[in-house]
């Protein structure tokens, strides 16, 4: 996809698509959000840490809120005021580190 693609602006169809394919991942308030759960803290924290690099390798940087073992990503592309494609990559990319 091209950048001018990725930052359209998904409808409603595209993005209940979207969570089709990412059934962990919810649609709430115009963001997607996914809370993962890990064995304990430190666990939690190398999984924070790591979205962080892919975060900034792409910059598109998700809402973090860790709760102990818990870590909830909640994501939306601000320049198109809503969800887009570079939303569902993120979701792809983290649902992959947390396997």
């Amino acid at each position: 996809m091209t950048e001018q693609a990725e930052a359209k602006k998904m409808n409603e169809e595209q993005v209940a698509k979207g969570l089709e394919s990412h059934p962990s991942w919810v649609e709430l308030k115009g963001e997607i959000q996914r809370t993962f759960e890990f064995d304990d803290f430190k666990a939690a924290m190398r999984f924070v840490n790591e979205v962080a690099d892919y975060a900034e390798r792409v910059q598109h940087h998700p809402d973090i809120l860790v709760r102990y073992n818990k870590v909830t990503l909640s994501v939306s592309t601000h320049d198109a005021s809503g969800i887009t494609q570079k939303d569902f990559d993120l979701a792809t990319e983290t649902d992959g580190m947390a396997d």
